[in-house]
């Protein structure tokens, strides 16, 4: 029997990830979840941090409220599907928390990985996919939306975001997967499909 694994979809708001980890999901017969709001206590959560009335929260607050949502996420969706043989495909994870609060709101990345690896109680995703997806093409996307509290937060925000991504793909090149978010989906699950077998994923 093969053992389940933990994947973590990762990118900047409107990169296409969250279509990538359904069909994911649905080919790996996984638990297709996500983070913030995976949970019903992590929908609550949720609520507040991407809520555009909420105009004072901390930097702090609001990597300790993300930091809330992770451990119920684990506790109660990640950790017992795991434990029951399934693979966890998940939109996003604490890589996000290090990405938007680390280096979107340059709070020190090295606390918060302390802080999150206590919240998940050392279980990171054993592999992460991210798709670096074109500025302009992430741009027409947003155009589109009615955008919630990050996805307003400003270029030099998202600049950030995605340059934390790119670092922390570079540094740990045996867990990240850089997969090109410029294409059809057709053509993106088939490059993420091809990169995820050659790690031992089918």
């Amino acid at each position: 029997m093969t053992a389940p694994h933990y994947i973590a979809f990762e990118g900047a708001e409107a990169c296409g990830k969250s279509t990538q980890a359904a069909l994911l999901a649905n080919r790996l017969d996984a638990v297709l979840t996500r983070e913030t709001g995976g949970t019903a206590v992590g929908a609550r959560l949720r609520a507040i941090l991407h809520d555009n009335a909420v105009t004072n929260l901390t930097a702090r607050a609001e990597a300790l409220m993300t930091a809330a949502d992770r451990a119920q996420h684990i506790a109660e969706v990640v950790a017992p599907a795991l434990g029951a043989g399934r693979s966890v495909v998940s939109d996003r994870s604490l890589y996000s928390t290090l990405a938007y609060q680390g280096f979107g709101r340059e709070l020190p990345v090295e606390e918060l990985k302390q802080i999150n690896d206590w919240a998940i109680a050392g279980r990171w995703p054993q592999l992460v996919v991210f798709l670096d997806t074109p500025d302009e093409l992430i741009a027409e996307r947003l155009r589109e939306r009615d955008l919630d509290r990050f996805e307003a937060a400003g270029d030099a925000f998202h600049q950030r975001v995605i340059k934390g991504f790119r670092t922390m793909a570079g540094l740990e090149p045996e867990r990240w997967i850089t997969i090109d978010g410029h294409g059809t989906i057709g053509e993106i699950e088939d490059a993420i499909v091809t990169a995820l077998a050659e790690r031992g994923v089918q």
